[in-house]
């Protein structure tokens, strides 16, 4: 099973057999230590047998490592019994709203000895070994796999529910364990505090069993002796496992004021190399987690609920967080440090929150109907969510971005958020954390459950940057989490309509503007999108340039739920933009040629109707075209939209035709201008004749700024002169990051000595670390 990856060109797998078992709950209860930069403790997976499970075939089978010549042989598992039960274990204090109360786990002694390292190939239980089984052929067993990666598994045994005190009111038949698992699964949504109280209980309940298990390069194997099929296995496992320091799904650092964190990073490979999970995103489920660290730091989570610590014994405090939605493992999303808290002063929860009857232009917001997702409690069916137009918020920063979050951020975040309900309505999520993680963040911004990480970057210059950013993160809680791709090489259902809606939302944000200047403003950046997309088809292969690359096949998975994520690893895909500026062009055409009005009130009705699930592009695609008139839709099919803009490379056809108005827009036309004047006091010499007159420059946005310096990029070369001038007039070091990228590059093509302060700030603080070295070079 174990797959030998290039990761220079090769696909990322997602090896768990989603069809045949699902996750249905993770609780996770964890030690940080930042000492050893890593992450322990123990996960609980309650699972729900699949309707395909089968017997394991031979396909499914775990190979011998092929270095081993000793005889493949595993230990058998202890026979399951009932032990007498702690009562302290199960604590009448663990209250609804305080899940998995617990403190420091019991170390385990096999971590030397009997390490499962992925990297090593090593397997057993304890101090025994487990390669496969090759003695009994006539042995079918049922094989759970989870994808994993980076992680030291120490442990993996059956839970045993059935020891709970209370438990027997789920089921008539108390000892049957994966029936109590199923039934408290089945419980209704006005029951979730319950369910959540006693998935906490059975995650501390005694094991009754160990499980064989192995790992590879990717994934964890786990099967029960005797257990064939997928309803036979164990419906509740416990895997004691630990992180790596090097481990890719977080990043172990220090913040903008010297202190230890640790954060999820967005990795290409996810969380598998946080905890062991189900990747694929069919494998939709909910989560609790107890985190414990020092007392001197802030455990951010993925959560509905806003934690406050529970001070331990010895200086530590434990933070709880659970999530009732269900959500792909990978949106999970957690970072610890010495972060500080800022809060709106103008704006309280119960001002957020206030009920209110509907006006007759915010009607078409509500929907008459049942959700069409799974069963949860959904902030769709509760009228107070629908007229909440502002969610209730918190801002961590390190102590000493505190100032700039007060001035630029917190103030952005208010209009931002009501900006979007105005758009699209009820806000998915209740409530909304914002960090701004450490400068060696790789992007401007990464959005998950009830959290968003902000780049420091974000935060210089004028407001724009900040809050375009800010608004494509709050786009995403609609769409990449709200409603997710079911195949993630469609990246663009996410990602295109961000970029499109940050545009829209920040529009509305801007209430000083006036309706033809959000218009102009919205033009100038198509513009530069525009001049993006042409460089990026331009210098990259065109296999990468695909929206739809699996074409008939999107969506398809093996027999087992396994699949691949092309590119997945490559390293040019996490610099490249095409899934943006493709997605987000193709939704401005369809808005353009639909009219706005018409596109943003399906749009609408499309949100309401897919809350919850995931999707494909034909989902949106059908949809639309089904509920748009004949006479507002000429041309226009699915068909013709997965040919011309998702299943080829390169500029779409239906964009060519529009280059030359982009180029015309009034804003560009400005910077037109002001690019003449550059280039003509490029030319003159450095003694002028007192009858050349002296250009006046025109006052410029931060995106005209952005679109001059490309164009003077062009220029073959820029005197020492200009360059001075450049600064001095439009003090380029003072804007914000996207403006400092391109004066960075004009100093390093030009080789502008005076200025290379300004890049070697601009590499400390605004680009990821790998990017960092290579622009030294080039500055060498």
């Amino acid at each position: 099973m174990d797959i030998k990856l290039d990761p220079s060109r090769d696909d990322l797998p997602l090896m768990a057999n989603t069809s045949h078992i699902l996750v249905k709950h993770y609780v996770l209860d964890l030690d940080v230590d930042f000492e050893s930069q890593v992450i322990e403790g123990t996960i609980v997976l309650f699972l729900e047998s699949g309707n395909r499970f089968k017997k394991r075939s031979s396909s499914t089978k775990v190979a011998c490592p092929s270095e081993s010549n000793e005889a493949c042989k595993f230990r058998m598992p202890e026979p399951c019994q009932i032990p007498v039960t702690n009562t302290k274990t199960f604590s009448s204090k663990i209250g609804y709203n305080d899940f998995v109360i617990c403190g420091k786990g019991e170390k385990d002694t096999s971590g030397k000895d009997g390490n499962h390292d992925n990297q090593e190939q090593a397997s057993g239980i304890s101090s025994s070994k487990y390669c496969c089984d090759t003695g009994n052929h006539g042995s079918e067993e049922f094989l759970l796999v989870l994808d994993c990666c980076d992680l030291s598994v120490l442990k993996v045994e059956e839970v045993d529910v059935a020891a709970v005190p209370g438990i027997e009111k789920f089921t008539r038949s108390p000892k049957l364990r994966n029936q109590i698992v199923h039934e408290l699964m089945a419980l209704p949504t006005d029951r979730w505090r319950e369910q959540l109280d006693y998935y906490a209980r059975c995650s501390q309940a005694p094991g009754c069993g160990e499980l064989l298990f192995d790992t590879d390069t990717w994934s964890l194997q786990i099967r029960k002796t005797g257990a064939q099929t997928a309803t036979d296995f164990p419906h509740a496992i416990r895997i004691r496992y630990r992180t790596k320091p090097q481990g890719r799904s977080v990043t172990w650092t220090s913040d903008q004021s010297g202190r230890p964190c640790v954060y999820t990073v967005g990795s290409p490979i996810n969380n598998r190399a946080l905890f062991p999970c189900q990747e694929p995103p069919v494998a939709m489920s909910t989560w609790q987690a107890t985190v414990r660290a020092a007392a001197s730091f802030v455990v951010l989570m993925s959560g509905e609920n806003s934690a406050k610590p529970t001070q331990l014994q010895e200086g530590y405090s434990s933070w709880h967080y659970y999530v009732t939605m269900p959500m792909p493992a990978s949106t999970f999303t957690i970072a610890v440090g010495s972060w500080t808290e800022m809060k709106p002063e103008t704006c309280s929860s119960n001002d957020v929150a206030t009920e209110r009857s509907f006006s007759p232009s915010e009607a078409h917001f509500r929907y008459i109907g049942v959700c069409g997702h799974m069963e949860y409690p959904c902030r769709f069916q509760k009228s107070s969510a629908s007229t909440q137009k502002i969610i209730p918020h918190r801002v961590f920063a390190p102590a000493c971005l505190k100032g700039a979050c007060q001035e630029t951020l917190l103030p952005l975040i208010p209009p931002c958020l009501s900006a979007a309900h105005s758009v699209l309505g009820t806000h998915p999520f209740s409530r909304l954390d914002i960090l701004i993680v450490p400068a060696n963040f790789s992007s401007l911004g990464m959005a998950s459950p009830h959290i968003v990480f902000l780049s420091q970057s974000t935060l210089t210059g004028m407001s724009q940057l900040c809050g375009t950013r800010l608004c494509h993160e709050i786009a995403h809680a609609w769409f990449g989490l709200a409603i997710g791709a079911r195949d993630w090489t469609e990246e663009w259902l996410s990602e295109g309509f961000a970029t499109h809606l940050e545009d829209v939302f920040w529009a509305k944000a801007q209430q000083q503007l006036a309706p033809h200047e959000a218009q102009e403003q919205q033009e100038l950046r198509a513009c530069l999108r525009w001049r993006r997309l042409q460089d990026e088809v331009q210098n990259s292969p065109e296999e990468m340039q695909v929206l739809r690359p699996n074409k008939e096949k999107t969506g398809h998975v093996s027999d087992s739920g396994s699949s691949i994520i092309r590119h997945g690893l490559n390293p040019e895909k996490v610099f490249m933009q095409v899934h943006y500026l493709k997605g987000y062009f193709l939704l401005r055409f369809l808005a353009k040629r639909l009219g706005e009005d018409t596109y943003f009130s399906f749009l609408r009705k499309f949100v309401h109707t897919f809350h919850g699930q995931l999707i494909l592009s034909q989902d949106f695609l059908q949809m639309l075209l089904e509920n748009i008139p004949e006479e507002k839709r000429p041309e226009l099919s699915v068909g013709n939209i997965f040919r011309d803009w998702l299943e080829s490379s390169g500029i779409p056809q239906p964009l060519q035709r529009e280059r030359q108005a982009l180029a015309e827009c009034g804003l560009a036309q400005q910077v037109s201008a002001e690019v003449a004047k550059w280039v003509r006091v490029n030319r003159r010499p450095r003694k002028r004749k007192r009858k050349d007159r002296e250009e006046v420059f025109e006052k410029l946005l931060p995106d005209q700024l952005v679109l001059l310096l490309e164009h003077l990029l062009e220029q073959k070369t820029v005197t020492p002169r200009t360059l001075q001038s450049l600064e001095r007039i439009y003090r380029l070091s003072e804007q914000d990051a996207e403006v400092r990228h391109r004066w960075c590059e004009l100093i390093v093509k030009h080789k502008y000595t005076k200025a290379y302060r300004d890049v070697e700030r601009f590499l400390q603080e605004d680009q990821e670390r790998s990017q960092r070295e290579s622009f030294l070079c080039i500055c060498s």
